[in-house]
Parts: C-alpha cells; sequence; structure tokens
C-alpha cells in the first residue's frame, strides 16, 4: 500500500462486499475478537456469512491509516429495513475524515434471484427502501456527513443502471449521494464453487483470449456509457465499485498470470477514457486467483512469505500513469487501425501531455512481435508547434509471457514469487531515457512482447518518474525466533548430503535437544559446500 501511496497520494480501500448486508456492530467479542462469522445463518446462494464486528476493526483501520495515506469505503446493512446504523456511526466518529464514504445496497438487482426480496422486487422497491433509509439516516444525529452514500452499485445482471436512474433515483436523493456506482466482471468462476446446472463450468483457456484483446475493456465500458455521461451532467461521481478478471475469486491461469496485470492496466485505462471516476478491483482469501496480494497461509513466522498478484503491478503502472494532482484526462489513441493487440493511450495532467501507456498483448520471445511506437507531439498536422522533447523517461512492465506467474517486474524491479514477497521491491529499478528525434518531431518507443510501456513525457511527468523513496514497515511480531538459518533451496538441490563419517550420528534439531551444539561442527562443513557449488555454477554460466 506504501508503494501505491507514494506514487498516487492516497490508497483507496474498500471494506465491505456481500458481507455488509448482513453485518452488525458489538461492543466485543470472545478471546479479543473484533470478527466473526456466522457460517451456520449464512445467506445463500454464494455462502455469504452473518459478521459480527466490534470497534476494534474501525481502529484498526485507523492505525493503517495513521502509517500509510489510506482512506476507507465501509457499508450500511440493507438487508431488510429495520435500518440499523451503528457501523456508520462508529466509523464516522473513529475514522473521521479517513472515511471517503458508506455503501447503501450492494448489488440490489441480485436480491430477487439470491432469496433476499420477493421474486417480483424491482427498481421501483428499490427506490422506496432506498428512500426509507434515508429518511432514518437524516433523523440520526450521531451520523454527522449526510451527503457520503454510493449508490446504486448494480451489477448489472438484473437491472441497468438506466432502470434505477428511471425511478427519478438520482434527482430525488441527490443530497445524500457522494457518488454513483455499478459493479461488474466481465465473466465467473461461480460453477466451480457452487455449482447450477444453469450456469455450467466455463473453460479457462476458452476465455483467455478475451484477455488479452483490448476489445474486452471496451466492451466492459459500453454498457456504462451513457450512466457516464449522465453523471457528468448531474455533477456526480461515477465509479466502478466492484469488478475483477472473474466473479467468484478468477481463473486460475489467467486471473494469477501476468494476462491480467495487462488486462488490468487496459481495462482500468479504459473506464478512466470512458469518464469513470475510480475503479475497485475486489479481492479475497487464500484460495482467489486475483488477488493483488496474498498474505502468508499460515501465522508468518518469517520473512517474504506473502505473495504478489499480477494486478498489484497494473495498479503500480495506473498509480504512476495517473499520477497526484487528481487533473488527469484518459484518451484511447486507437491506433495501428485499432489494432487489438496493441493499444495506446495519451495521459493529459493540466490539460497538457503528459505520458504516454502502450500495450503489447503478444508472447514472442524472440522479439519478432515487439513494436516501435513512433509518437508525435503536437506539429504542423494539428496546427501546433512541434513539441516533442529532447528525449523521454520509460518504465516497462514486463514477464517472459503472459502465462508467467513468478517472474513479473515493474521498472526492473519485483516484489517476488509466490510466498516470496515482504512487500519491497526487490533488485534495482531501471527507467530508460530515449533520446528523440526532436527535428522530425518523434519519439521512437520500442513495446516488448508482451510488456507494457508508460513513457514519461513533460518535465513534470519526468521528474515525477524518479518518485520519493517508500516507507517501509519491518515486521514487527514473528512466530519463528529459533532455527532461523535458512539456505537458498537452489543450492540445498545439488548439495551431496553427510559425510560417510557423520551418518551414524543423527542429531536432532529442537532448540534445547542434547545434540543441537552439532551446528557448530556442522555448518563449516556446509558453507564450503555451498561455496564450491555456487563458485561452480558460476562457472559454467560463464562459459
Amino acid at each position: 500500500m506504501s508503494i501505491i501511496a507514494e506514487k498516487a497520494g492516497e490508497v483507496h480501500v474498500r471494506v465491505g462486499g456481500n458481507t455488509q448486508d448482513t453485518a452488525y456492530m458489538v461492543d466485543e467479542l470472545p478471546d479479543g475478537k473484533f470478527l466473526e462469522k456466522n457460517q451456520e445463518d449464512a445467506s445463500n446462494p454464494t455462502g455469504t456469512p452473518i459478521i459480527a464486528i466490534t470497534p476494534e476493526l474501525l481502529y484498526m483501520l485507523g492505525n493503517v491509516s495513521s502509517l500509510v495515506n489510506i482512506k476507507w469505503f465501509l457499508g450500511i446493512p440493507f438487508n431488510d429495513t429495520n435500518w440499523r446504523f451503528q457501523i456508520a456511526e462508529m466509523s464516522e466518529a473513529i475514522l473521521g475524515d479517513n472515511l471517503l464514504g458508506l455503501q447503501a445496497a450492494n448489488e440490489p438487482d441480485l436480491y430477487a434471484r439470491h432469496g433476499h426480496r420477493p421474486e417480483a422486487w424491482g427498481p421501483q422497491d428499490f427506490f422506496s427502501e432506498f428512500g426509507s433509509m434515508t429518511q432514518a439516516y437524516s433523523s440520526d444525529s450521531k451520523v454527522p456527513v449526510k451527503n457520503n452514500i454510493i449508490a446504486p452499485s448494480v451489477s448489472s445482471s438484473g437491472w441497468t443502471p438506466e432502470q434505477v436512474w428511471d425511478t427519478g433515483f438520482v434527482q430525488a436523493y441527490n443530497d445524500y449521494l457522494q457518488a454513483l456506482a455499478v459493479e461488474h466482471y466481465p465473466s465467473d468462476n461461480c460453477a466451480v464453487i457452487y455449482p447450477d446446472p444453469n450456469n455450467p463450468p466455463k473453460d479457462p483457456l476458452e476465455l483467455l483470449p478475451q484477455y488479452l484483446s483490448h476489445k474486452s475493456g471496451q466492451n466492459l465500458v459500453a454498457p456504462y456509457l451513457n450512466s457516464t455521461a449522465l453523471a457528468q451532467q448531474w455533477g456526480k461521481p461515477f465509479m466502478m465499485f466492484e469488478t475483477n478478471t472473474a466473479s467468484c475469486g478468477g481463473f486460475p491461469g489467467i486471473s494469477d498470470t501476468f494476462t491480467s496485470a495487462l488486462w488490468g492496466v487496459d481495462y482500468a485505462l479504459q473506464m478512466a477514457n470512458s469518464n469513470f471516476t475510480s475503479a475497485l478491483f475486489h479481492f479475497g482469501g487464500q484460495n482467489v486467483s486475483y488477488n493483488p496480494f496474498t498474505a502468508a497461509p499460515t501465522n508468518e513466522s518469517a520473512f517474504h512469505q506473502w505473495t504478489t498478484g499480477p494486478l498489484f503491478y497494473s495498479a503500480v503502472f495506473m498509480a504512476e500513469a495517473m499520477g497526484k494532482t487528481n487533473t488527469t484526462q484518459v484518451k484511447d489513441m486507437l491506433p495501428n487501425d485499432e489494432n487489438e493487440l496493441t493499444p495506446a493511450y495519451a495521459i493529459y495532467e493540466n490539460g497538457q501531455f503528459a505520458r504516454m501507456a502502450l500495450i503489447n498483448y503478444m508472447t514472442d520471445p524472440s522479439g519478432a512481435n515487439d513494436y516501435t511506437a513512433t509518437i508525435y507531439v503536437g506539429g504542423s498536422g494539428f496546427g501546433e508547434a512541434n513539441g516533442a522533447p529532447a528525449s523521454v523517461k520509460v518504465k516497462y512492465l514486463s514477464a517472459p509471457s503472459t502465462s508467467e506467474k513468478d517472474n513479473i517486474t515493474w521498472a526492473g524491479q519485483t516484489l517476488g514469487g509466490r510466498f516470496m514477497s515482504d512487500g519491497r521491491w526487490q533488485g534495482q529499478e531501471s527507467v530508460q531515457t530515449i533520446q528523440c528525434d526532436q527535428a522530425n518531431n518523434a519519439c521512437q518507443i520500442r513495446v516488448p512482447a508482451p510488456g507494457a510501456a508508460l513513457v514519461f513525457f513533460s518535465d513534470a511527468a519526468q521528474a515525477a518518474a524518479a518518485g520519493d523513496a517508500i516507507e517501509t514497515f519491518s515486521t514487527s511480531v514473528v512466530t519463528k525466533s529459533k532455527n532461523t538459518v535458512t539456505v537458498d533451496p537452489s543450492l540445498l538441490a545439488t548439495s551431496n548430503g553427510d559425510s560417510g563419517k557423520n551418518r551414524a550420528h543423527r542429531a536432532g534439531t529442537s532448540y534445547g535437544a542434547e545434540s543441537s551444539a552439532m551446528a557448530a561442527y556442522v555448518a563449516p562443513g556446509i558453507a564450503a559446500l555451498i561455496s564450491i557449488i555456487a563458485g561452480t555454477a558460476m562457472f559454467f554460466r560463464a562459459s
């Protein structure tokens, strides 16, 4: 999160989803817990548990915000009309300005289908219930901010946004609405978890080409172009409040590979091009493929046990592409006769051309399908003076192929493979400087197959490319405090084991065991063996 905050200024995180509709606040829970799930009363069809939380959860969010500039979205329960505002009340009191807004209703167009409302319940019924909620909300003196509601958050699976707008929703509740929102995924992997004869399992291999095409992002935003235009007329931000590669955790082989990193960049830029104000990419637990990062699967016993997913690299790319000024405008350039494999976007700040994003969806290790983009800035063809700078700076998002899961780099650095990350960059940052041809007003940028390039043109953009030092935080609590010496697994795999004279000795390794002192004898031999093997490997690489 600190990485994103350094580039974007702040990070927006939503804590909620299906669980928020039935969540409730309690003063305390047994054993000092701040959250408890009741699976016995889980709601169908997704098995969403009822959540009890204590104020400690909100204090924890506040503590996180004191370290990194993170601001939060939370939710108001909407499972029935006995309105409960305790979460809103405590959030306002504890988080203050770090509370961005409160979502009221999560995918209400699915309530009837999921058995949470009568079968005939529709947009007009939602309009009426939302009105009941706002009346109660306005009467709650413990909620000082009244205009911070995010809605209607339809999934477009049951209703279109227009069906909600046609009820007069925005006009009626304008004073309560901070932003308008929708939620949408391009596909789903729900059949794997929740078998349904009406929704057979999907084959990721068949779907893969859809994620390696510029048309994917274009098709995803197309149903919302009318709504983003209306939102501008109404003076409201328009948000994609929940999305990712596929609902129900994504597809292994797509969501956890470099494919999703390129797709995420293209989709996010396409939303910006289509006047979305912001977008939130969903993540979940250990079994979710599309997570931008996943915690260690057990109590963290040592460093580098987290997993950084490909979509986190998309977020870093976007943070640098959009910058901190909050004046960014994005234009889809539709280059190469709208070639779906090589999209490009021009990015403006304060009305001035600042950056260019270039994407190459092709995979070709030979380099034959790398392409060179020739970028002209201004010039007589536009009735402007030539604007190409003497040089530009370029950062690359790279991987050996679109199927790569671990070896992903941004500007030459990686956050590590699976179970090998601690949230800090590894390696030396590499920002390329490319000389431009000012006489011909052109800059030529190579884009690898696969990969994406972020080109910094303006003086301010080039200065921002260097960035500031990223604040990091050490792991303060670990469970593994003994036997912490480690050996590189690749070296250990090529070692020859004990010498013959030691095979009869079977030493213990537990702390305090009788033979633990043998480590003082064994360690020098191991170190010498490793040195020999490492030296041999270096020799063969050199040859």
